[in-house]
């Protein structure tokens, strides 16, 4: 099955080194597939861009019976956004701060969230006071464009909206959150910073325990995960059959851990490559 998508103009290498090409994934492991968990910038995204082959792909997934969730992290007030418009089952959003899920029924938003809000506005004054650190010592760093609808984290752009940032100036990024005992990850475009213990895959864990009723402990076999960067590394390391798409090379020796497969190509085109894989083994 394909969903349309232009093949890319420049040429990709095959594989991320270290990681097998996705065609080596065998089909039995495929077809027990439950749900797909997924990154947003830069596996979904190409250029900041969500084509139309992408969302086509996750419909298909949704309709060959599996959950479809993003894990991401961008901010809540694209979560409300994503919960209720993508075809999609659920979103965790701000890298693990909370999880957002429509209920189509009754029309509504359910939030569930780590901290309570007083405890997230508390750690929201303390990290105002990083964000300045960051302003004044890292010339070219800005405050991300989507910090306006966050709730929980501060994220600087080092990529995304201002001129690329050498490795040293994220690093010392990097270093100011961890200096005054935030948590700091580097995805492709910020580096997001927040006070808690939790992460991506902690709260994955709680929505699917609380929604759908799913130990992933027990059944992570079941379910694969699909990122490009750093901040995907809980995820990558915890399921056995994780997917980087092809532009996590360059990343790699900076991930706490490596997935599996990778695809050929890149972001958007990578998922949708992903996509087919999966459904494949369908057929």
């Amino acid at each position: 099955m394909t969903f349309g998508i232009a093949e890319p103009t420049t040429e990709l290498s095959i594989a991320v080194k270290k990681l097998r090409p996705l065609n080596e994934w065998p089909l039995a492991e495929r077809r027990c597939l439950l749900g797909v968990m997924t990154d947003i910038d830069d596996t979904l995204t190409t250029e900041g861009y969500v084509a139309a082959a992408v969302v086509g792909a996750m419909e298909a997934l949704r309709s060959a019976g599996l959950l479809v969730i993003p894990i991401t992290g961008r901010p809540a007030g694209w979560c409300d956004m994503i919960a209720r418009t993508w075809p999609v089952d659920g979103v965790v959003g701000e890298n693990g701060a909370f999880y957002f899920r429509h209920d189509r029924k009754s029309r509504r938003v359910i939030r569930r969230f780590a901290d309570p809000e007083a405890v997230r506005a508390e750690k929201r004054a303390r990290l105002a006071t990083i964000r300045e650190e960051v302003l004044s010592r890292v010339p070219g760093a800005d405050v991300a464009s989507d910090q306006a609808y966050r709730d929980t984290d501060l994220a600087i752009d080092y990529r995304e909206d201002v001129d690329p940032l050498p490795a040293d100036a994220v690093r010392e990024i990097v270093g100011i959150f961890e200096k005054h005992g935030a948590t700091a990850k580097v995805s492709s475009i910020h580096v997001n910073g927040w006070f808690g213990d939790y992460n991506k895959l902690v709260m994955t864990r709680h929505l699917m325990s609380e929604v759908y009723k799913v130990d992933l402990d027990q059944e992570r076999a079941n379910y694969t995960f699909i990122g490009d960067s750093p901040n995907d590394g809980p995820m990558f390391g915890y399921f056995p059959n994780a997917v980087a798409v092809a532009n996590f090379r360059g990343f790699e020796q900076l991930s706490e851990a490596l997935p599996a497969w990778s695809t050929q190509a890149e972001a958007g085109l990578g998922f949708v490559e992903f996509a087919e894989a999966v459904l494949a083994s369908r057929r």
